[in-house]
This record gives C-alpha cells, structure tokens and sequence, in this order.
C-alpha cells in the first residue's frame, strides 16, 4: 500500500509509492550496478524515478547514492574493497515512497596490474612482484616474490590468477599468485623447454606461451599452452609461421590472441599473426606492423589491442583483434621503452619499466588514440619485466 502524504477534504490523499522490491546488487570497480524490481502500486500518479543509496554500516546510507528513471543504477566513487549494502527508493509527484529492503551486500573492486621479475640498473635479476589499481594512477606496491629471480620472462592471467613463465637464464620455470591477494609465487608447472623472450597472451581459461629463445640461442616456433585454473607442465599447440623471440608485443580478446614482430634468424620482421585460443592449431597471418619491430609489450581491450614500444621507439599502433590488417597510429608514449612490462582493464593500458632502465610508468586510454600520459612509479628502476591483469581483454 502506498503511503499517504496528503490530502483534500473530501477527496483521497495524495500518495507515493510503494518501495521497489527485489534489490540486487552487482558490484563493479569502486561501484555497484542496483538492479530493482518497480512497484505495481505507483501511488496517485506515474512514478518519476528512483534513488539508490549505499551504506557501508547498514545505518547510514551517505556512501553513495545516484539516480535514474529505471533498473539498474549505477552507484559510482564507491570505496574498493570495502563491503556495503544498497536500498532504493521510488519517487512520484506527491512524495518519495519508504525505502527498499536491504540488499546483499557486495564489495566494490579495484582493478589490479601487476608486475614481476625484471634487472636493475646493476645488471641483477630482481624476484620482485608488485601491483597497481589499474583504475588510479601512483605508484606501484610491494606485492610478494617470484620463485626465481629472473628477466625477459613473461606473464598472462585469468581474471584471479596469474602466471610468469620463463626468463633468463633460460628457465622453464612457470609460478602463479592470486591477484586479489598479496605474497609469494607458488610453483605451477614446467614449460616444454628453458627459454627467454617469450611472449603469451590468455583468455579466461587458457594461456598460451608463444616463442623464445633457448640457451644456446636457438630460436623457438613452438606455441603451447595451459589451463590457469590449474597447475601442471604446458601442452603442445601448434606453432608461430617461423621461429623468433622478441616480439613486439602480444595480447588478446577473448577469443583471439595475437603476436606481432620479434627477431628471427634473419632479423626483425613486421609479421601479425593469430590464433584462435579455444583451438589448437598454427598461426594465421593477421597483417604487418607500420615498421620491423622487436621487444615491445602488448595490451588490449575486448576490441582492440596495442602494440607498445620496442626498440629505440616511442611508439603505440593499434588493430581491432576480430578483423585483419595492417595497425593503425595510436600515440606515443612519455619515453622510448623496450622490454617494458604492459597491463590493461580493458579501458585503460599501463606500461611500466623498460631500457634504458627506468621505474617510470604511462597510460592510455584503449578506445580513444593520443599520447601517453604519466602514471606513477615502479618501486624499482628495471627492465625485462612482465606484466598481467585480472580485467585484460582476453577476459569477458
């Protein structure tokens, strides 16, 4: 039953609504989307809207509040990691109605990068792990150690787990943490062979690791693959068009991963290529970077993706992963970067570290094209690290 607000003499009150029903809660990054079912009983006249509000005690709803002219609201500024509750309100001409029951709760998240391993200034392998809110920008924090200390490994992610493979001295070496959380690498398994210079791209179940190099130098075709959920050695999946290391850069949506560049017997070389990651099988020829390119990093959105740095440039090309074709000019980034680490949430891509060995770290926005600008600092000058994300574009 509507509540009453008013009335004439001799005629019905004036009455608001009845509170909406079925809250639900969908938490999101420092927000909450609040799904709501209408009331049947609008009061006298047609409701106008609703205003979600959060809490985070269950008392006081002043966390955050947004409003809207149907389901669901999105709550935004919200505090990540804190857990709150949300009630909504519906609102006609004569009066705003009692408020909903109370939601579940739900915990606001923080987008989460991190890097790993990499060498200083001094030339020493570094077991380093560390983190940044993809979402913000600052500086990185301490977040644990790999298994071994190494450089020019690798690193790919489901949206909980993380897993770096590989690095110098050649190692088949694969460890994992849990993204969320903080504290060491655990062992997860062995890759078919020790090499450097991989590159590896994932959706959310699978990582495939692509190139190499060996430690005598040979260079690696060999594509394989694993499941990040669980641990174990790699499996075979088929191969790159030839045998290189280096790449310019790789990523992936959450279908498709991508390779671009590196160095072969012969050079460097400009080549695209893809597979299809629920498959197995041999790259396809995508299309040609704007220049032969190597040691560059990669991230992407679900739609596109970027090829960032590599050897003496500044440069940022771009595709979009579900077509073929050559890349396209996005920007440049705030120093030349090569052997840089690289993590994306799908809107935005941070790069960190590289040679000449540095701490700094830049962003872009993925959708739009433009410069790079300033994010923060590494907690430590270094290149031939690896980056990873739980929200790439290789994840839904």
């Amino acid at each position: 039953m509507a509540r009453r607000n008013g009335g004439f003499v001799g005629q019905d009150g004036l009455d608001a609504p009845d509170p909406p029903t079925g809250i639900t809660p969908t938490a999101g990054e420092a927000s909450v989307s609040v799904a709501f079912t209408a009331p049947t009983d609008a009061g006298t006249s047609a409701i106008t809207g609703f205003v979600a509000q959060v809490s985070t005690n269950d008392t006081a709803y002043s966390a955050g509040s947004n409003t809207g002219t149907s389901s669901p609201i999105v709550v935004s500024s919200l505090t990540a990691g804190t857990a709150a509750t949300a009630k909504v309100w519906a609102i006609n001409a004569y009066g705003t109605s009692a408020p909903s029951s109370v939601s579940a709760s739900f915990t606001p998240f923080a987008t989460r990068g991190i890097f790993g391993g990499g060498r200083n200034a001094s030339n020493v392998k570094q077991d380093v792990i560390e983190y940044i809110a993809i979402a913000s920008t600052g500086n990185g924090t301490d977040f644990g150690d790999l298994t071994v200390a190494r450089h020019y490994l690798t690193a790919l992610s489901s949206a909980t787990r993380g897993v770096f493979a590989a690095g110098s001295s050649p190692t088949d070496t694969m460890d994992y943490v849990t993204i969320a959380s903080t504290g060491d690498a655990t062992d997860f398994g062995n890759l078919s062979a020790s090499k450097e210079r991989v590159h590896s791209f994932s959706s959310s179940t699978r990582g495939i690791f692509a190139g190499g190099t060996t430690a005598n130098g040979t260079h690696q075709n060999v594509i394989e693959y694993i499941t990040i959920a669980n641990t174990g050695n790699v499996t075979d999946f088929g191969n790159l068009s030839a045998a290189k290391h280096e790449g310019a850069g790789a990523f992936s949506s959450t279908t498709r991963g991508i390779y671009g560049g590196g160095t072969t017997s012969g050079g460097q070389i400009n080549v695209i290529e893809y597979v299809t990651i629920a498959n197995t099988g041999n790259t396809t020829d995508f299309g040609d970077l704007s220049s032969t390119r190597r040691q560059g990093s990669g991230a992407s959105s679900n739609t596109r993706g970027l090829f960032i740095g590599g050897t003496s440039v500044n440069i940022i090309e771009y595709v979009t992963i579900a077509n073929t074709g050559n890349t396209t000019d996005f920007g440049d980034l705030t120093a030349t970067a090569s052997f840089s680490g690289a993590v994306s949430n799908k809107i935005r891509a941070v790069r960190g570290g590289g040679t000449s060995t540095t701490n700094i770290m830049d962003y872009v926005t993925i959708a739009t094209t433009g410069n790079a600008l300033d994010f923060g600092d590494l907690t430590l000058a270094k290149h031939g690290l690896a980056g990873c994300s739980d929200s790439h574009g290789g994840l839904a």
